[in-house]
């Protein structure tokens, strides 16, 4: 909404807007940007590539609750998709590999993983082999994040 408002003020330019709602769909749109096209080619390709993109992420249960009857307790850590809560355990390996096992159906090709400014480098790489393993028809990325609060942020395409 913020960059919708200022778009709406500013007169001396034509400012589109892609309208993300996941950072990994910001982070596709971003790919996507091609400067020798026109700002409507642009905005075309950009809203047909976030339509393929799954995003998920990995946090944690600040609280005990229950959610669509799944009982979550405070410090489990939980998966979410676009659709909610998709995992729902005490260890994050399950948490994250039950997670990219929903966002990967036949159609997703690559996984992209961006691990958290609480994951150590090794335990992420450690963490893309056993995705690997579980899902070998998949390409997997993996890259440094360093977000806050979120784990893991996962898209799949």
């Amino acid at each position: 909404m913020a960059a919708e408002q200022a778009r709406d003020m500013t007169k001396q330019k034509k400012v589109v807007v892609i309208p993300t709602y996941s950072v990994p769909q910001g982070i596709t749109a971003i790919v996507s940007y091609v400067p020798e096209l026109s700002a409507a080619e642009n905005e075309s390709t950009m809203l047909e590539e976030i339509g393929h993109v799954k995003s998920g992420q990995i946090t944690y249960a600040v609280r005990d609750t229950s959610v669509n009857g799944r009982e979550i307790r405070q410090g489990d850590y939980m998966g979410i998709d676009d659709s909610g809560i998709v995992a729902v355990n005490s260890h994050l390996e399950r948490t994250v590999l039950e997670t990219g096992g929903v966002m990967a159906d036949d159609g997703t090709e690559l996984l992209s993983i961006y691990y958290g400014k609480e994951i150590k480098p090794e335990d992420a790489e450690t963490m893309k082999e056993k995705i690997g393993r579980k899902y070998p028809k998949l390409d997997i990325e993996l890259q440094d994040g360093g977000q806050p609060v979120y784990y893991y942020l996962l898209s799949a395409e």
